[in-house]
């Protein structure tokens, strides 16, 4: 796959090697490491080695690979601690909680009574100022 990595990036630079981390696992386009800040005990961050700030900016097929790394190492983190879930998370743009403008995929470990809270408030779809079908219709054009 095509690469190019930003020298002013920290995540360019922990996935390529230039900082060292602490790795769980490492192919040609990928390296996932533990989170400095975690959230539970294994949580671990999934990082492209070519540079984009976010999803939208990450070329298809590094796209594509990223929930089977997710899937690999998730499954061994729920494993090794034998914890009860996982979130798989990753946020685009700084209004989405995005800190760091080089994509990342969270794997956060969870249990049932950890405390960890992850969610956003729910809205009836009638506080939506236009109807499911009208909004589900309006994305169908720019797909």
């Amino acid at each position: 796959m095509t690469k190019h990595t930003d020298d002013n990036c920290i995540f360019c630079k922990l996935a390529n090697g230039q900082i060292p981390t602490n790795s769980i696992y490492e192919d040609d386009d990928f390296k996932v490491i533990l989170d400095a800040s975690p959230a539970s005990k294994g949580h671990a961050i999934i990082l492209p080695k070519t540079h984009a700030a976010n999803l939208f900016e990450l070329p298809d097929e590094y796209c594509e690979k990223i929930f089977s790394i997710a899937k690999k190492c998730g499954n061994a983190i729920i494993k090794t601690f034998n914890y009860d879930g996982l979130n798989v998370l990753q946020n685009n743009g700084e209004a989405a909680g995005q800190t760091v403008f080089h994509l990342h995929v969270h794997l956060i470990p969870r249990n049932n009574d950890d405390n960890i809270h992850i969610k956003w408030v729910q809205k009836d779809s009638a506080q939506i100022d236009e109807t499911p079908e009208i909004v589900a219709a309006k994305i169908k054009e720019n797909i």
